[in-house]
């Protein structure tokens, strides 16, 4: 230790003076020095990793080495999950919303998408009775959730978004397999 940093009389260190005290930053003036010190941090953080990882040996990976099946294989397949002929109907129909889209006032809009009755519809590949079945069965489970709904495309109609429509031939589909149907 040199004896130049020492007072003289007490073998303690010199006082000094007080730092100014600093001076007021606004608010924008301390966010760039935070930034500033932040950048800096991650940069040495930055060479740490380098440093750090610069022994390991890389080798690079052709993708087509690791994708070996269609990279667009669309919707996954439907289930058979219902044995009776009017709720496969309305599972085929609930798949087809989910998959294809929903829409209201037509059967179909121009991108495809089908109302609850356009999806039965298409789903029954022309038998008219097993498509009046599904509709009475959509109905009636509308019914059960919903007061004085005079038809199943004034409730497709009513509402604005996909939600309860599709929900509900869902929910036909299970009463449908319930009754055997």
């Amino acid at each position: 230790m040199s004896h130049a940093s020492l007072s003289p009389a007490t073998d303690q260190p010199a006082p000094t003076t007080p730092a100014a005290p600093p001076a007021k930053l606004t608010l924008e003036e301390r966010l760039a020095l935070v930034n500033a010190e932040m950048t800096a941090r991650l940069d040495e953080a930055a060479v740490a990793y380098e440093v750090n990882t610069a022994h390991i040996d890389l080798e690079s990976v052709d993708l087509a080495d690791v994708i070996t099946g269609s990279v667009d294989a669309g919707p996954a397949p439907l289930p058979d999950l219902y044995p009776t002929p009017v709720a496969a109907l309305l599972q085929r129909a609930h798949h087809r919303l989910l998959t294809g889209g929903w829409c209201k006032d037509v059967l179909v809009d121009a991108d495809g998408a089908r109302c609850m009755l356009g999806a039965i519809r298409i789903e029954a590949h022309g038998d008219s009775s097993l498509e009046a079945a599904a509709a009475a069965v959509l109905l009636d489970a509308i019914r059960r959730t919903y007061d004085d709904v005079p038809s199943v495309p004034s409730f497709n109609d009513a509402h604005g978004s996909d939600r309860a429509p599709i929900r509900m031939v869902d929910q036909a589909a299970r009463l449908a397999d319930v009754r055997g149907l």
